[in-house]
C-alpha cells in the first residue's frame, strides 16, 4: 500500500505547475497591486511600462470583457481595482511580457497616484464603524437570558487569536492555454477546480463549456488555495483570451505572503456560568472576526466557528452570536479548521477561567460536561456514536494522568528556573459542508481492455493522500492489485460542477462515489462472469485476487482474460456515478438541522518546559487517543494527524501575523515568520488509534482525519499558562494567541 506520490515527491519526479512544460510562445504575467491598505486611485500610468521591450500587454480592469468579479458567496471582490484599493496587494494591472523577469520589470514601471485613507485594521473597531460583511449570525439553544441567577460561578473574559500563514510550499500559480473556438485550459493550482471554471467563465463573458480547468496535485494547501487561486487562474485566463498565447502565472514566495489571505483573526468576548459541582449551565459568545477586505469564505467560516463554539461539551443554554468585520488587510479564506479552532480555544479559555475561579483543575470541568449518546448541540443535531468520553477515558488511562501529574508537580518542586506545564484537550469536530447543496460528489471509473484502470473525480491531491485512498476502493472492489489502477487528473470536462477538495470530506465523497462507479461495473461483470461460466446463480461468483471465483473456488478466468473476453461481449467497462450525503439538512432561518454526517472525536495530552528567565519553552509531548473509525490506511492517517498537530501547535505558540500601523504584512518573509521546524516538533509525538470504532457514513467505515487533530494544538496554549502559573502564582494574564516567548516574558515580567 505504498502511496504513490510520497514516492514521487521523495525522488523530485513529481510535477507542479512551476515545473510544466509550457507550450511554445507561452508569455509570463505579473501583477502590479495597491500599495496601500485603503484609497480611492487618481491615476494609473502604465505608459513607461508599455514600452519596455517585451512587453506584449498590460490590462486593467477596462479589459475585463465580463463581470469584474470573483466574489464566491458574496460578489464583493473584484478581480482588478477599479477606483478603489482595499487592501495591500489588491490586483490593479496586469503585466505580459517574454520572460519572467521582464515582466517583473515592467511591473516595477508602473505609476499609481492613491489618495489614501484611514485603514480599518482591527474587527472590534470595524464592528464600531458598522463596517460588516454581513448580518451577525446568532445559535442559541434553552434559556441564557434568565438562566445566570441559577449559576453558582459565572466568569467572563477575552479571548484573542491571531492569524496564521499557509506556507504551502507551491505557491499560487496557472498557467492558461487558448484552444480552438475560443475556449481556454487552464492548469490550475487549485483545491476548487470548478470555481475557477465558473468564475473565469463570467469574467470572460462565455459559457462554462469553454472553460476547462485541470489539477495534476498541489504542493500544499490547507485551504489557501481553496478560494484564493481562483483569481491567479482567472487572470492568466483573461491574458490568454487577449493575447491568444498561452501564459504563465506564478507568485513569487514574498509577493505571495503580501497578497493572499491567512486563517482568520478573532477577538471575542465570553461568559460562562457553572453549578458548584463544575457542570456548565450557560455560556454566552460574541465572535468578531476579522474578515479582510471581502467575504471571500468568511461568511462559511464563521458559520464553523458557531457549529464549534461549545466544542466537545454539552452545554443546555448557548447563545453564540458572531460578526463578519470588514477591515482594510487581504481577505481572509480558509485554513486548517476553517473556523472550528477558533470558537474552540474561547470555550476552552471560559473553562480556564472558570477552574480558575474554582479553585479546581480544568481537566475536571472537561470531564463532566464531555459530550454523551442523544446530548443535543446548540444547532439541534444529537450526537451520535458519541466517542468524546470513550477517548478521553482512554488517553487518561493510556497516559497515565495521574502518574503525568506528579511528574510535573515534583518537577516544579524541584526547580526554580525551568518549570513544567500540561493539559488535556478533547475535540468534536463536524464532517460535512456546512452548506448542504456542497455534499456531493462524481467518479468516472474506466476498465481498460487490459485490465488496468483509471479513476477520475473531483478530489484534489494535495498531499493528504486522497488520491491513494481513491486507488484502494477501486482495487479493493474489484479485488486487483494497487498497482492497476491509475488516478486521473481532476478536470472540470470529466467530472463537472464539483464542490472543493475542502472541510476533511475528500476521501469521504469522492470514495463514495467511486466506490457506485466501481460496483456499478462489477454487477455487469458479475453476470457477465456467470455467463461466461454458464453460471445461473450469478450471486456464486466473486473477484479475488485478480481471479474469478465460483462457490468460494478458483474458476478458469483470471482478471486480464476474463477483461478481455467481456470487452469482446461489449460490456460497458466504464461508469459514472454520482454520491450525495444522505440525511443532513440545515434551516438557516431556525439554525437548526442535522448539517453533520458524523462527529470525529479524541483527546489529547500535552506537557511543556518553560525557561522562566529567558522564556522559551519545550513541547515535550503530544500524545493523543484520536477517532479515526476504520482506518484505510493508517500510515497516510497518523501523518495528517502529526501534521494536522504540527501547525495546531505552530498557530498557538509560536506563528505570529503582524501589520503596521498602515495595514502592511511585517510578517512577509520566512525570516520574518515561524513556523515548526525540527528543532521545535515534541521530543515525543504519538497518536493512538481509538480501537473499535467504526463509521458506516464514511469509506469503508473510515473517519475523516485532514482537520481534527488541528485541534490538540490549542492545548499547547493552557499547558504553557500552566507553567508560567507554576513560576509566577498571581500571574496576571491575556487569553490571546499566538504565546510566543516573548508574550511569555511580558506576561510574567511586565
Amino acid at each position: 500500500m505504498n502511496n504513490i506520490d510520497s514516492i514521487k515527491h521523495t525522488r523530485g519526479e513529481s510535477v507542479f505547475i512551476d515545473d510544466f512544460n509550457v507550450p511554445e510562445g507561452t508569455l509570463h504575467a505579473a501583477v502590479f497591486y495597491s500599495p496601500v491598505a485603503h484609497g480611492h486611485i487618481k491615476n494609473l500610468d502604465i505608459s513607461e511600462a508599455g514600452k519596455m521591450a517585451g512587453v506584449k500587454g498590460i490590462y486593467t480592469y477596462k479589459d475585463i470583457p465580463g463581470k469584474n468579479q470573483i466574489g464566491g458567496i458574496i460578489e464583493d471582490e473584484n478581480l482588478l481595482a477599479e477606483n478603489i484599493v482595499e487592501f495591500i496587494g489588491h490586483p490593479i494591472a496586469l503585466v505580459l511580457a517574454d520572460d519572467w523577469l521582464t515582466a517583473r520589470e515592467a511591473v516595477k514601471k508602473i505609476k499609481v497616484d492613491i489618495e489614501e485613507q484611514i485603514p480599518i485594521l482591527d474587527p472590534r473597531t470595524a464592528f464600531e464603524k458598522n463596517s460588516l460583511i454581513m448580518p451577525p449570525r446568532i445559535f442559541s439553544c434553552g434559556d441564557t437570558d434568565s438562566i445566570w441567577s441559577k449559576c453558582d460561578v459565572i466568569a467572563e473574559g477575552r479571548v484573542d487569536s491571531g492569524g496564521q500563514e499557509h506556507l504551502y510550499l507551491e505557491t499560487q500559480g496557472a498557467v492558461a492555454v487558448p484552444l480552438e473556438g475560443d475556449c481556454i485550459k487552464i492548469y490550475s493550482a487549485t483545491q476548487n477546480p470548478s470555481a475557477v471554471q465558473r468564475t473565469a467563465a463570467a469574467v470572460l463573458n462565455v459559457p462554462q463549456n469553454k472553460i476547462e480547468c485541470d489539477v495534476l496535485r498541489l504542493g500544499g494547501a490547507f485551504g489557501g488555495k481553496e478560494d484564493q487561486a481562483t483569481a491567479w487562474a482567472v487572470l492568466a485566463a483573461l491574458a490568454a483570451t487577449k493575447l491568444k498565447r498561452p501564459v504563465k502565472l506564478v507568485l513569487l514566495r514574498h509577493d505571495d505572503m503580501i497578497v493572499t489571505g491567512k486563517r482568520h483573526p478573532y477577538s471575542s468576548d465570553f461568559k460562562i456560568g457553572l453549578d458548584k459541582e463544575g457542570k456548565i449551565i450557560a455560556y454566552e459568545v460574541t465572535f468578531y472576526q476579522d474578515a479582510g477586505a471581502s467575504a471571500d469564505l468568511s461568511p462559511a467560516i464563521l458559520d464553523r466557528t458557531l457549529f464549534h463554539a461549545a466544542n466537545s461539551y454539552y452545554i443546555p443554554n448557548v447563545k453564540a452570536t458572531a460578526y463578519s468585520c470588514k477591515t482594510n488587510l487581504t481577505p481572509n479564506t480558509a485554513f486548517r479548521g476553517f473556523g472550528g479552532p477558533q470558537g474552540m480555544f474561547v470555550i476552552e479559555s471560559a473553562i480556564y477561567k472558570a477552574a480558575e475561579k474554582m479553585g479546581i483543575e480544568p481537566s475536571v470541568i472537561q470531564e463532566k460536561n464531555l459530550l454523551r449518546e442523544n446530548n443535543e448541540f446548540p444547532y439541534g443535531q444529537k450526537a451520535e456514536n458519541s466517542n468524546a468520553e470513550r477517548c478521553w477515558n482512554e488517553a487518561v488511562r493510556k497516559f497515565d494522568l495521574n502518574s503525568e501529574r506528579k511528574k510535573v508537580e515534583e518537577f516544579n518542586s524541584e526547580n526554580k528556573i525551568y518549570k513544567k506545564g500540561f493539559a488535556l484537550m478533547p475535540i468534536c469536530f463536524g464532517i460535512s459542508f456546512t452548506n448542504t447543496p456542497m455534499n456531493r460528489a462524481g467518479a468516472l471509473v474506466h476498465i481498460y481492455t487490459d485490465g488496468s484502470i483509471g479513476v477520475s473525480t473531483g478530489a484534489v491531491e494535495m498531499g493528504q493522500g486522497v488520491n491513494m485512498k481513491l486507488r484502494q476502493v477501486a482495487a479493493s472492489l474489484f479485488s486487483v492489485g494497487i498497482d492497476k489502477v491509475k488516478t486521473e487528473t481532476t478536470n472540470t470536462s470529466r467530472v463537472a460542477n464539483t464542490s472543493p477538495t475542502a472541510a476533511s470530506s475528500g476521501a469521504d465523497l469522492n470514495g463514495k462515489a467511486t466506490e457506485i462507479a466501481c460496483k456499478n461495473i462489477l454487477e455487469r461483470l458479475t453476470k457477465t462472469a456467470a455467463d461466461i461460466l454458464g453460471i445461473e446463480n450469478s450471486g456464486s461468483i466473486k473477484f479475488k485476487d485478480e481471479k474469478i471465483y465460483v462457490n468460494g473456488k478458483p474458476s478458469d478466468l483470471n482478471w486480464k482474460n476474463f477483461i478481455i473476453e467481456a470487452n469482446t461481449r461489449r460490456v460497458n467497462l466504464s461508469s459514472y456515478a454520482y454520491y450525495a450525503t444522505p440525511e443532513i439538512h440545515f434551516d438557516r432561518i431556525t439554525n437548526k438541522g442535522k448539517p453533520f454526517a458524523y462527529h470525529v472525536y479524541g483527546t489529547a495530552l500535552l506537557e511543556v518546559t518553560l525557561d522562566c528567565i529567558r522564556g522559551n519553552y519545550k513541547i515535550n509531548s503530544v500524545k493523543a487517543v484520536h477517532d479515526f473509525g476504520k482506518s484505510m490506511n493508517p500510515v497516510i492517517d497518523r501523518g495528517q494527524a502529526e501534521g494536522a498537530i504540527m501547525q495546531g501547535l505552530g498557530w498557538m505558540t509560536i506563528e505570529e501575523v503582524l501589520h503596521n500601523e498602515k495595514g502592511r504584512l511585517i510578517t512577509d518573509t520566512l525570516s520574518t515568520y515561524k513556523v515548526p521546524d525540527i528543532h521545535f516538533t515534541p521530543e515525543e509525538l504519538e497518536v493512538v488509534f481509538l480501537e473499535n470504532s467504526e463509521n458506516p457514513q464514511g469509506i469503508f467505515n473510515s473517519k475523516a482525519i485532514g482537520e481534527p487533530p488541528f485541534m490538540y494544538g490549542i492545548g499547547a496554549y493552557f499547558a504553557l499558562l500552566n507553567a508560567m502559573k507554576s513560576f509566577k502564582k498571581d500571574l496576571k494574564y491575556k487569553f490571546d494567541a499566538p504565546m510566543t516567548p516573548e508574550k511569555v516574558l511580558m506576561t510574567m515580567y511586565g
